[in-house]
């Protein structure tokens, strides 16, 4: 009798996923994916797979990992409930231009539409928000679409992207073979840039007397730092950064001059109505950047240097669109711009910080009244990790504290959920991060509201001894909706207090070290003990409860608008 060479269509995905060089997968069971779970079992000297607690976790995790790894995050689940607790992350890391890779098991091709046991049309539901996705229902399949996932994935402007295959497709044997996917017909992951569109950028750059740089992801994802660094300094421009595309310049390099945005720097939101030419590099125009787009930066010429053309004029007009990554366009533009310094057009950016110091900085960082703040925690920190941390936030007021004050010497750094803003991101994230650079001490910064919505993910800390650090910053408050209450909405406090479990007794329950601090004499100690700590570790901060972050630019109003107060 022939011996056969076919293995299960559930072993073909194991098999695709170690071709991919895939190592770590975050997941949870379920009937749907069991056969794929027996198949990983025996490869488990090879995958390493990460229980986390919930479906959700296990997304924000893998998007955590990506993050600061570079490679694709991996996810597996279940059909019908598994597969919907994923949509969030999935969301998250489509505005977010991250990598994943999501498998879901689903019912077996001849109940689809019957409304079996936990079937649900999760393509449906997850095609808005992923960047592609595909049923499988033949095992003879499952190799050439999960090379073309990867592909997608990782290629051009990352994204999401979700494999749905069926229980009998996981059974059913193949012959399996596996190439690489490095093209599709009709996609194109990076266009073509055209170097007259550049020429033309430089003898704006080369003409303009108050030029303005707003960078954004699109040099982490394009692996550009080094390449921004030499056109800025080249140049001499001042460089803003969006929350993401925080740590992709050092934050202590001159040219830095802070945040744009909501909760951006003074300087930065002000000067951004009174440059005569805005050079934006892998940014999207955010509504949160821009404010109201009717007075946005109407006095400047507009560059922008874009890997999606789907981002060019969507909601800035701009002059000039320089398409591509940027790790090949700013090497050509570099060429052609002349040296420059800008010193008295810098010297602006100093005297609106001064003032932002003055009036917010110095009472954030070095507050004289009795009550914990924020940002003085943020110091802190950096002051004991140097700057070489990697932070994660989640999301609200200590979200924006975090991006204004903490310190980077390092790109990949900054973690954080950015344009869908997923209260409940920053614990799991922080364990997918801290996977992805295990060397690499990870502090997650958490308000007692997102901490709740994942906190189960303890539980993920626990079985794996992953040695993330955890600082509630706690102020009984949903923060930032109590700021718009008190500012919009006469204080009127709806829903927004926060009734608190004894977060400590909650990670001792979960056997990780941990304490809660309420007076500044202890905040240096205790961050330096976190710190210096070999396993994962708890500290809840109590903070000042009404405290407001700024500068804001009121919702609807102009950049030129924003308040120091």
């Amino acid at each position: 009798m022939k011996k056969t060479n076919k293995i299960s269509g559930s072993e073909a995905v194991i098999k695709c996923l170690l071709e991919e060089g895939v190592d770590i997968i975050y997941g949870y069971p379920g009937g749907a994916i069991m056969p794929i779970y027996d198949e990983l079992f025996k490869y488990e000297d090879k995958l390493n797979h990460i229980l986390t607690r919930h479906e959700q976790g296990a997304t924000h995790a893998a998007q955590g990992y990506a993050r600061v790894s570079g490679k694709v995050g991996v996810v597996t689940a279940t059909s019908g409930p598994g597969a919907t607790n994923l949509v969030t992350g999935i969301a998250d890391a489509q505005i977010d231009s991250t990598p994943m890779v999501c498998i879901t098991g689903q019912v077996a091709s001849h109940l689809l539409g019957s409304d079996a046991f936990q079937e649900c049309d999760i393509i449906g539901i997850s095609t808005p928000v992923t960047k592609w996705n595909c049923q499988i229902t033949k095992a003879s399949d499952i190799p050439e679409v999960i090379a073309k996932a990867f592909y997608i994935a990782k290629s051009g402007r990352p994204g999401p992207v979700l494999v749905d295959i069926t229980k009998d497709a996981q059974f059913e044997l193949m012959e399996f073979k596996y190439k690489k996917c490095n093209s599709i017909r009709s996609y194109i992951p990076i266009p073509k840039f055209s170097i007259n569109e550049i020429n033309k950028a430089a003898e704006l750059i080369n003409n303009s007397k108050k030029p303005f740089i707003v960078f954004g992801q699109g040099v982490i994802l394009g692996n550009a730092e080094s390449e921004f660094k030499q056109f800025i300094e080249k140049t001499g421009i001042p460089a803003a950064w969006t929350i993401l595309g925080l740590s992709a310049l050092s934050s202590d390099h001159p040219l830095n001059v802070g945040m744009v945005g909501m909760h951006g720097n003074y300087g930065p939101n002000v000067l951004t109505n009174e440059c005569d030419v805005l050079i934006a590099i892998g940014m999207r125009f955010d509504d949160r950047v821009t404010g109201n787009l009717e007075t946005y930066a109407k006095q400047a010429k507009i560059i922008h240097f874009e890997i999606d053309p789907a981002e060019v004029n969507k909601n800035v007009n701009v002059d000039i669109a320089v398409l591509g990554n940027v790790k090949d366009t700013l090497p050509e533009l570099i060429e052609l711009v002349k040296e420059k310094s800008h010193t008295n057009w810098i010297n602006k950016f100093h005297s609106f910080y001064k003032k932002e110091f003055d009036k917010v900085i110095k009472n954030d960082l070095y507050p004289s009244k009795e009550g914990l703040t924020m940002g003085e925690v943020i110091r802190e920190i950096n002051e004991i990790s140097k700057g070489n941390a990697i932070i994660v936030s989640d999301v609200g007021q200590h979200q924006m504290v975090t991006c204004r004050y903490a310190s980077f010497n390092h790109s990949k750094s900054n973690v954080t959920s950015g344009g869908l803003g997923t209260m409940g991101f920053a614990l799991p994230a922080a364990i997918g991060a801290k996977m992805g650079a295990p060397d690499r001490e990870v502090i997650a910064i958490i308000g007692d509201g997102g901490y709740q919505m994942t906190i189960q993910e303890l539980g993920t800390i626990f079985q794996t001894g992953c040695a993330v650090k955890i600082v509630v910053l706690n102020n009984e408050y949903l923060g930032m909706v109590r700021q718009w209450q008190q500012m919009f909405f006469d204080k009127r406090y709806a829903s927004t207090e926060m009734v608190n479990p004894d977060f400590v007794k909650i990670a001792k329950g979960y056997f990780i070290d941990g304490k809660k601090i309420k007076k500044r004499e202890n905040l240096k100690s205790s961050i330096k003990e976190m710190i210096n700590s070999k396993k994962p570790y708890f500290l809840e901060v109590c903070v000042e409860k009404e405290a407001n972050v700024f500068p804001m630019i009121p919702s609807g109003a102009s950049v030129s608008d924003v308040r120091l107060e």
